[in-house]
């Protein structure tokens, strides 16, 4: 028999139940429903590959940070750095979306690589947003265990905070 970890476990419930971060704009309410189901797909795949990976623990995936920039990126102009990392996204999930829905990316406009520089600037995002996605994991388990009668209403949780990491300058 297989022994589960709790941590193993709660990272398996957590992709597929954890809320979907978002920079709070009001475009958040816009946000395509395919994207939450890649989000999903692409959090398990993640996990799968960290069981044999570590250096795969404790980042968010490419559909994540994507849905977390794509109300900025109505809201406001971006910068070059993020501009270039919100297509290479763009680019991934689009490309290489995990339901098999062909949701083709235009080619003249795509980018498949990012710099060293561009890629730190991602991973950084990424591990940002997902500190707060297993930060709420663990506030509502504590609500559930105090006994708490109120039930998390939303499935997409706003964050405006990482702007001050630059994102929009």
């Amino acid at each position: 028999m297989i022994k589960l970890s709790d941590d193993w476990i709660s990272d398996t419930v957590g992709a597929l139940c954890d809320p979907i971060i978002v920079y709070e704009s009001p475009w958040m309410e816009t946000l395509p429903e395919w994207i939450k189901g890649e989000i999903t797909l692409q959090r398990l795949a993640l996990l799968m590959v960290a069981q044999k990976d570590e250096s795969q623990r404790g980042i968010a995936t490419n559909a994540e940070a994507l849905a977390y920039m794509y109300p900025l990126s109505l809201e406001r102009p971006m910068g070059h750095d993020w501009t270039e990392i919100y297509i290479y996204l763009g680019t991934q999930v689009m490309s290489k979306n995990m339901s098999g829905r062909n949701k083709d990316f235009p080619e003249d406009i795509a980018i498949h690589s990012l710099s060293d520089y561009h890629m730190g600037l991602l991973n950084h995002l990424k591990r940002w947003i997902y500190e707060r996605r297993v930060r709420a994991r663990k506030d509502k388990e504590r609500a559930e265990r105090r006994g708490a009668k109120e039930e998390a209403k939303a499935q997409v949780i706003v964050e405006d905070s990482y702007e001050q990491l630059a994102l929009s300058m």
